[in-house]
């Protein structure tokens, strides 16, 4: 909660003054005093590459120093902190590997603590000399032999060059490059501070202000960075104290901002409008042997409503593996082609494409509507039949890649975009549909999603789209059977994969890497594939795919794979989206414990696509931490994507989940998207609200607001059209 008395507002700066801030903190690293050219590599590296990401760059974790305890009363495995005189420096190399070490005799009286560094021994023996007075922060470890207790790599300030407030603080630590001694990224991020703290300007509305009751920037940051004596560690820790609140609405004000900037702008672009289909949508569901399902006439209904509008539709269409979004995206087509105009549906992977092209080319033939294949597999004569064809209009749909989106590839009458696996693009390639406009303007998007996204983060990462959900998969699936077994009985489950192949069908076996590394103990794929050809899957016919292939390599073996001239397919992660091999019926995932529980779920998905019954088997460690496998447990007890999607997003919190870093959005540095939703929602409000009263943001008072803006969206904000 915000203290009972509020400091008053910061005033917002003059527009030169803001304009200069803003330059200052996009500035490069270096700039900041104490950063040279080694320093400034090593945080670039680290993803610290301007002024203001270091300023960002929060505590991790906060130690309470403000009680110190005596040599004398150490208790060994606690971390403590305590105070003492060097009495002797000593380097020494220890052990077959010649290791160096540093030794310092820390002394309080009779009572002694031998303090420990093992790495930059060069570093740390030039800082210390006999006589210097230190507080030291650390693990108290036993001694070897019968020396005193051991602190290994504490935390050390020297009391006789720092402030006397040293001796009692709060004290915030941080994540670094490795390497880098802790320290010092603590004094360069308190360098940062000191230098460029004041510039960071208070964009937010005095009346937004007022109401949420959040400090400014400036003031939250050097809170969280130089905590006062007073402030509640817990609270620090659990970044849930008033400066963590502040800074996190702050955050979440200019990305709904944006996002509402963007739904804006669309709605109000100029579009072509599509009535209702009245001959080809309903010939293709009299055709169907099926009745489509409940959740897919609701997506269908929404997606009809958007294209009656004369405005781009922008709608993203989310459901589980197999909930049927292709055929739903195909009514759509159908909508558009039925007025004289063009549809193109783009997948990530050519095989993808094929696999589109294939049942789209199926189902649109009998109507008489002519869907056609553009990917770079297509050359010479072919491809220049479909150039011709789209150029002309008698191509009505065209299923590719992103050879819909190079140049040459003329339209005649584009009015629909359907883009599949839309995470695995990134927003720039999106964003090339802009130059496909339709004749009355903007071109409708449709985007789709297999990996269902819980609503909350849907509310960030898709805030402006409407979202259309495939909550219900089509009768007749078979759920897949999902068993989380140890390492030790991996013999079970390779027995198991036999079984399925002499019954005529085909497996999966899954690894986190390509090739294994020295530093990891993790089996990767080129490796593990002549081992189990050697081994336990000696007889069978195996194939290896992974990333690292041509496209054109990866393309061949998958389809010799669905030909049934392989058993069994080792592979990475590649095949998460877009193989449909009905005849796989066995996955094993090895290092399961490496893999989020969504990414799980869409390899799982990779099996049980016919008629017979699916088995996901996740192979974990022997062992492993009680929360990891409780993690994996939650395959076990359901299939709904939406329920792990959830449980995915509680368990690692939001992270990277499904690649934000393409979804053309500012990084959240603060807020977190499970803990904080209710502020979420509160700054949802006061953005939409904000627009309301000024639309354009052109007003004065609007005038930080939409400079910060800017600032934070970085050039994000013209993708507005494609979100």
């Amino acid at each position: 909660p915000p203290p009972a008395s509020l400091p008053p507002p910061a005033s917002l700066p003059p527009p030169g003054e803001l304009a200069a801030a803003l330059a200052a903190l996009a500035a490069p690293i270096n700039r900041v005093p104490g950063v040279g050219p080694k320093r400034a590599q090593e945080l670039v590296r680290f993803g610290l590459g301007t002024v203001e990401n270091l300023l960002y760059h929060l505590p991790f974790r906060y130690e309470d120093r403000r009680i110190v305890t005596r040599l004398g009363e150490l208790v060994i495995g606690s971390d403590a902190t305590t105070e003492g005189e060097v009495a002797g420096v000593r380097q020494a190399v220890v052990g077959r590997t010649r290791r160096r070490l540093l030794e310092v005799v820390l002394r309080d009286g009779p009572s002694a603590v031998l303090l420990v560094w093992f790495n930059q021994v060069q570093y740390f023996a030039q800082r210390f000399v006999p006589g210097q007075r230190l507080l030291v922060h650390g693990r108290v470890e036993p001694p070897i032999g019968n020396g005193p207790n051991r602190i290994v790599h504490p935390d050390v300030v020297v009391l006789d060059d720092e402030d006397a407030a040293s001796r009692a603080a709060i004290v915030p630590v941080y994540e670094k490059p490795t390497g880098m001694p802790v320290g010092v990224m603590r004094r360069l991020v308190h360098a940062a501070l000191e230098a460029y703290g004041h510039r960071l300007p208070a964009a937010l509305p005095p009346a937004v202000v007022a109401r949420q009751r959040v400090l400014d920037p400036a003031r939250a940051l050097r809170y969280l960075h130089t905590p006062p004596n007073e402030a509640s560690v817990e609270a620090l820790n659990a970044q849930r104290s008033y400066a963590h609140h502040s800074l996190a609405f702050d955050e979440l004000f200019f990305l709904q901002l944006g996002l509402a900037l963007r739904r804006s702008a669309a709605g109000r672009a100029p579009g072509t409008a599509f009535p209702a289909s009245t001959r080809l949508a309903p010939a293709l569901r009299a055709a169907l042997p099926f009745r489509l399902t409940a959740a897919q006439d609701r997506a269908v209904a929404e997606i009809e409503a958007d294209l009656a509008e004369p405005h781009p539709m922008r709608r993203l269409l989310q459901g589980d593996v197999g909930s049927g979004k292709t055929l739903v995206g195909l009514l759509a087509a159908l909508t558009v082609v039925e007025q004289g105009h063009q549809a193109a549906f783009m997948a990530p992977t050519e095989l993808l494409a094929e696999q589109h092209h294939a049942t789209i080319a199926a189902l649109a033939a009998p109507l008489g509507v002519r869907a056609e294949l553009l990917t770079g597999a297509v050359r010479g004569r072919a491809r220049r039949e479909v150039l011709h064809g789209l150029a002309s209009g008698q191509v009505d749909i065209v299923v590719g890649t992103q050879a819909l989106i190079q140049e040459g590839v003329e339209f005649h009458r584009l009015g629909l975009a359907v883009v599949d696996e839309q995470h695995r693009f990134g927003v720039l390639q999106r964003a090339a549909w802009q130059r496909r406009e339709g004749e009355g303007g903007g071109l409708d998007v449709l985007v789709m999603s297999a990996t269902p996204i819980p609503r909350t983060l849907a509310l960030t990462l898709y805030g402006d789209l409407a979202v259309s959900t495939l909550d219900e998969l089509p009768p007749g699936r078979t759920p897949i059977a999902t068993e989380v077994r140890r390492a030790a009985r991996r013999d079970v489950v390779h027995q198991r994969l036999r079984e399925e192949v002499a019954r005529g069908h085909q497996a999966y076996v899954v690894y986190p890497l390509v090739e294994e590394s020295e530093k990891s103990e993790l089996r990767a794929a080129t490796t593990m594939v002549r081992e189990l050809a050697a081994g336990p899957l000696a007889g069978l016919r195996l194939a290896l795919l992974h990333g690292r292939m041509r496209a054109d390599e990866k393309d061949d073996v998958m389809r010799r794979f669905k030909a049934h001239e392989f058993d069994v397919l080792v592979s990475t992660t590649v095949i998460e989206v877009g193989i449909d091999v009905p005849n796989a019926t066995v996955i094993v995932i090895e290092h399961a414990e490496r893999f989020g529980l969504a990414q799980l779920h869409q390899l799982r998905g990779r099996v049980g696509r016919g008629r017979a019954r699916g088995w996901c088997y996740l192979i974990a460690p022997d062992w492993m931490h009680e929360d990891t496998f409780k993690r994996l447990r939650v395959l076990e007890r359901t299939t709904d994507g939406f329920r792990i999607a959830e449980a995915d997003l509680e368990l690692r919190g939001p992270g990277d989940f499904l690649g934000t870093r393409q979804a053309g959005l500012p990084p959240l540095r603060v807020a977190n998207l499970m803990r904080d939703t209710a502020l979420l929602r509160a700054a949802r409000d006061e953005a939409l609200a904000w627009l309301e009263a000024d639309p354009d943001l052109s007003r004065p008072e609007s005038a930080a607001v939409r400079a910060v803006l800017a600032h934070r969206w970085a050039g994000r904000l013209e993708l507005a059209e494609v979100g």
